[in-house]
């Protein structure tokens, strides 16, 4: 089971939490029906979003083996095989679509097209310099405005900007992060990077920041919740521990989901949390 639950990449279903962003926002997180159909989306785009990696991994299995993190993954390792690889794939994929298919059109579109830009992505944007990381931030804007489909509410521009930002945040950290550790070899384990260097990604981490920490400011300042501008200094410290600890080496920025072993990381998002749904719901 953690064989198959590592080919899931089941750590990596945190992306899919965007799709409670309209939830939370539109303050009907506590509202029993739509709580349980956006739940029911999370799974599936998680299906999905796991249907994808193990493509994804099959395409990139030599490449894989070359790397000192990736070729621990169960395909590159050899402890699942492809064509057992395949039938899994094939059946999360099956699942994602039929719930989607249940949760509405527009949804289902939403669904389809990321089934599709993924598949792209694997096979021919991953290998261009900047279309990398601009495709991976439209499949957050993706996730994200797929709750506001779900639960039938006008998606905000804002909804649309912060996690396209927030994406570009943590992909350009990825790519330094990357670059810092395969150094010279990077280039053999991901095509692209042979055409990123530390300066560049350097400066991308910088613009991101800039734009994310915008938007939030400005989403916080004409947001229709009063004074959800208090939250903007949590929401700041969140976003320049992140930056530390990818200018610090730290494995956190190749994979985000190990935010939890940073005590202060985790102090910072909750009250971030915290405050904001005070503000919100109170």
């Amino acid at each position: 089971m953690a064989e198959i639950l590592a080919l899931l990449r089941v750590k990596q279903w945190y992306k899919n939490l965007l799709v409670f962003l309209a939830l939370f926002f539109v303050g009907h997180l506590f509202y029993w029906p739509e709580l349980f159909l956006t739940v029911l989306g999370f799974f599936a785009l998680s299906f999905v979003s796991s249907a994808n990696y193990i493509f994804n991994d099959l395409i990139d299995l030599k490449k894989d083996r070359l790397h000192p993190e990736k070729k621990l993954r169960p395909l590159a390792a050899g402890r699942i095989s492809k064509g057992a690889a395949v039938v899994i794939a094939l059946v999360l994929a099956l699942a994602g679509i039929a719930i989607s298919l249940y949760l509405g059109l527009h949804f289902f579109l939403i669904v389809v097209a990321m089934i599709a830009l993924t598949q792209l992505y694997s096979f021919f944007l991953k290998n261009i310099v900047f279309a990398d990381i601009l495709t991976i931030g439209v499949l957050f804007v993706l996730r994200a405005i797929s709750g506001g489909f779900i639960i039938d509410v006008k998606t905000s521009p804002w909804l649309i900007l912060c996690p396209f930002f927030l994406s570009l945040f943590l992909s350009t950290g990825k790519r330094h992060s990357d670059l810092q550790l395969l150094k010279e070899k990077a280039g053999s384990t991901r095509k692209v990077l042979q055409y990123y260097n530390q300066g560049l990604t350097n400066s991308l981490i910088i613009i991101s920041t800039t734009l994310l920490i915008m938007s939030y400011a400005l989403y916080s300042f004409l947001s229709e919740h009063d004074n959800l501008l208090y939250t903007l200094p949590f929401a700041l410290f969140v976003v320049f521990r992140y930056y530390y600890l990818i200018n610090c080496g730290s494995e956190i920025a190749r994979h985000p989901e190990k935010i939890i072993k940073d005590k202060q990381m985790m102090v910072g998002v909750v009250l971030w949390l915290l405050i904001t749904g005070l503000l919100i719901y109170y």
